[in-house]
């Protein structure tokens, strides 16, 4: 079966798509309410973000529309230290989307969801007419979190001596998606994932973070960019430290890509004290999705802030933020 215009006029065939699909796979206490609004217990301070997710093609090697979703949100609300808890589904559907399609997208949402401790506690769903350059389906989530007292995490705390790790290998996502956009044969999956584990152990352990942030579109060039600006400082990074797979790094060659400026799903930037590094480091690599993880660099004062590489062959790079447009549709 298809989307149909009827399964978005509010009547009976948007009530049996909402419970044979949505309803089905997000069952829970307050979604199971089906009110316009879900109350739930609260919290004294809050972390609240909302995200839209447009990724073409919607299935991709390693993932989909739906599991990208909820990571993305997830890990915007782990960056600024909380601890996820609710999340909202809003869909646009094409006409014409198959249902089965859908099913499977929905069905990943909930399991990704299950995996980052997070409950889907209400939604909403809309059809559009069907045209050429939309791609079936464009999702909406937002998100809460609870503030641990405590905590307070930005990249303005950033000081002389502090640590840049990154959490694992750079560019996956990004050669993922545009390999099956060229239908170029490889072994690459995106590696979409919620980070909630090494997030919530770093906190928990004590171990003195001073800034967090998910290297998505823009890349790890962009994100230090931002970090040094709103610091004020000098972040110089390793080209030689700086962690890609083989075939990853195969792929920009063959296309000149560089894993500097590419978007991923599934990968943070953690600085923290100097004192903290092994520490924060051990406990990032064995966490899940975190093997991988790498120190690239450290933090410096200078009069001039800016972002420095180090290249493998003795000389240094500017690294400024990502100009231009990069790859459209990547999230």
């Amino acid at each position: 079966m298809k989307v149909t215009m009827a399964h978005g006029s509010g009547g009976a065939s948007t009530t049996e798509l909402i419970e044979n699909i949505f309803a089905k796979h997000f069952k829970n206490e307050y979604l199971d309410q089906m009110e316009d609004s879900a109350v739930v217990p609260g919290s004294g301070r809050l972390a609240v973000t909302t995200d839209s997710f447009v990724v073409t093609p919607y299935f991709f090697p390693g993932g989909d529309i739906g599991r990208l979703s909820v990571c993305g949100t997830v890990n915007d609300l782990l960056m600024s230290g909380a601890v996820p808890k609710y999340l909202t589904c809003g869909c646009i559907l094409e006409e014409g989307m198959d249902l089965d399609d859908l099913d499977k997208i929905i069905e990943s949402m909930a399991a990704t969801a299950k995996e980052a401790g997070v409950t889907i506690i209400t939604g909403d769903t809309k059809v559009v007419e069907k045209r050429g350059d939309f791609g079936g389906i464009m999702i909406n989530t937002s998100g809460v979190g609870f503030m641990p007292e405590g905590v307070s995490l930005s990249p303005s705390g950033l000081k002389e001596g502090d640590v840049i790790i990154v959490s694992g290998n750079l560019g996956d996502h990004h050669a993922a998606i545009l390999s099956g956009r060229m239908n170029i044969k490889n072994n690459i999956k995106s590696d979409n994932a919620p980070l909630s584990e090494m997030c919530r152990s770093l906190i928990d352990e004590n171990v003195k973070v001073h800034a967090m942030r998910d290297v998505t579109r823009g890349g790890l060039g962009t994100v230090l960019h931002e970090f040094s600006k709103a610091s004020d400082c000098e972040i110089n990074i390793y080209q030689d430290k700086l962690p890609v797979s083989g075939e990853v790094g195969d792929f920009c060659k063959m296309l000149g890509l560089d894993p500097v400026y590419m978007g991923n799903e599934g990968k943070m930037i953690c600085v923290v004290s100097g004192d903290d590094a092994d520490k924060a480091l051990s406990i990032i690599k064995s966490s899940k999705y975190g093997e991988n993880a790498t120190i690239i660099g450290v933090v410096k004062k200078a009069d001039n802030s800016g972002v420095i590489l180090h290249t493998s062959i003795g000389g240094t790079r500017l690294i400024g933020p990502l100009y231009g447009e990069g790859l459209p549709r990547i999230c």
